[in-house]
């Protein structure tokens, strides 16, 4: 079952070992791993497991006592819940600061064991969810608005800025980054990631690592490949991301699907593009609607005018009253600039950062995040 929370025991005393077997084996919802006697072998498992909890016992005997093993773990950087298992006589009280995120006295009932578990995972994943990064998602409902384009400059504005800056590419199926960087078909992809546990050293091996300075996930390299991504790795996958990364940018087809959806549940802003024909202007009106009866607040969604000096005998008004409101984002059209850099797979940005479409994009990373970016490059 995928959903199950997997879990690590550490205990020493067979009775107890086997009285948790017993308790576990009547229910589903909890998958135990294994069963550790020695905690000199807990850190080194639990990096091959990837469990989801980790269960200690605070009298554990043996080169590594209980409590020493909870503060080595705490000291490892193994993100996993750990819950001590203690008696009245020694009590321990919860200190997540400490590594200690719950604690459950004996005796106990496999009720009392379950909730126990799932009380620490759900409180770990809604810490993970949260994560520290800022997280944008440049999303179309039209294709061939240059969305790609934005992304891939967005995030280089952002990484010269000296936040630590990864983009993902959501194209799982065409891999727009790969063919826009003139990545190898062979350079691994998200698919190369563990489908339980993430961990760092696991995105050092995958991530795509762009002279400009930022890190990418790409897509997968065929079609077909991407049916094998699921919406619970990609959760997994930005959980992580958000924790080791300050910002998250992710590029988008022009698709309404369960992935698509899973980015843009996750977005702290949806950076939606627009340009100046009948067409895109229809899509986005439906869009608009789509995400009000989705219920995301008007504030999560950005609108950004691309080529917007280019509007085709439009009114601007059209488009404003067609949102009920000025787009807040403008970039001006760039030429051969945005060809060839486009071309040669390089970042317009640091190209030509005096071209206005350069100054643009800076000026909307700044907005974005809050801060000025790249004020040096852009002198």
């Amino acid at each position: 079952m995928p959903d199950q929370i997997r879990l690590l025991v550490v205990e020493d005393v067979p009775q107890v070992a086997q009285y948790i077997r017993g308790l576990l084996n009547s229910q589903t919802a909890i998958k135990l791993l294994d069963v550790v006697s020695d905690g000199t072998k807990v850190i080194g498992l639990a990096q091959e497991l990837r469990p989801d909890v980790i269960l200690v016992d605070a009298l554990l005997q043996g080169r590594i006592k209980g409590m020493q093993l909870v503060a080595k773990l705490h000291e490892s950087g193994i993100s996993v819940p750990v819950i001590v298992l203690t008696v009245p006589q020694h009590p321990v009280q919860p200190n997540p600061a400490t590594g200690i995120h719950s604690v459950l006295p004996m005796p106990f009932t496999g009720y009392e064991l379950v909730t126990r578990v799932q009380q620490a995972r759900q409180v770990a994943a809604e810490a993970e969810a949260q994560g520290g990064a800022r997280m944008v998602t440049v999303f179309a409902p039209k294709g061939g608005v240059g969305k790609t384009t934005i992304a891939f400059n967005l995030a280089v504005a952002i990484g010269q800025s000296g936040l630590r800056t990864v983009l993902i590419d959501g194209s799982l199926q065409f891999g727009d980054m790969r063919a826009l960087l003139k990545v190898p078909m062979d350079a691994p992809s998200l698919l190369d990631l563990p489908t339980d546990r993430i961990q760092e050293s696991d995105l050092e091996d995958v991530l795509w690592r762009d002279p400009s300075g930022i890190d990418i996930l790409l897509a997968p390299p065929r079609v077909e490949l991407a049916e094998m991504v699921t919406v619970r790795d990609l959760e997994k996958t930005l959980s992580l991301l958000r924790r080791v990364y300050q910002v998250v940018i992710v590029d988008t087809p022009a698709v309404v699907n369960d992935v698509n959806l899973a980015f843009l549940d996750a977005s702290d802003t949806i950076l939606e593009v627009v340009t100046w024909d009948s067409t895109t202007i229809h899509s986005t009106m439906v869009m608009a609607d789509a995400f009000r009866a989705i219920g995301y607040p008007p504030g999560k969604i950005r609108y950004l005018v691309n080529r917007s000096d280019s509007t085709g005998g439009f009114d601007p008004g059209v488009l404003a009253n067609a949102l009920g409101r000025t787009p807040e984002h403008a970039i001006s059209s760039g030429g051969a600039l945005v060809v060839r850099t486009n071309n040669e797979g390089i970042p317009f940005v640091l190209a030509d950062p005096s071209a206005q479409i350069s100054r643009d994009v800076f000026d909307i990373a700044s907005e974005l995040i809050g801060g000025p970016v790249a004020a040096a490059v852009r002198r």
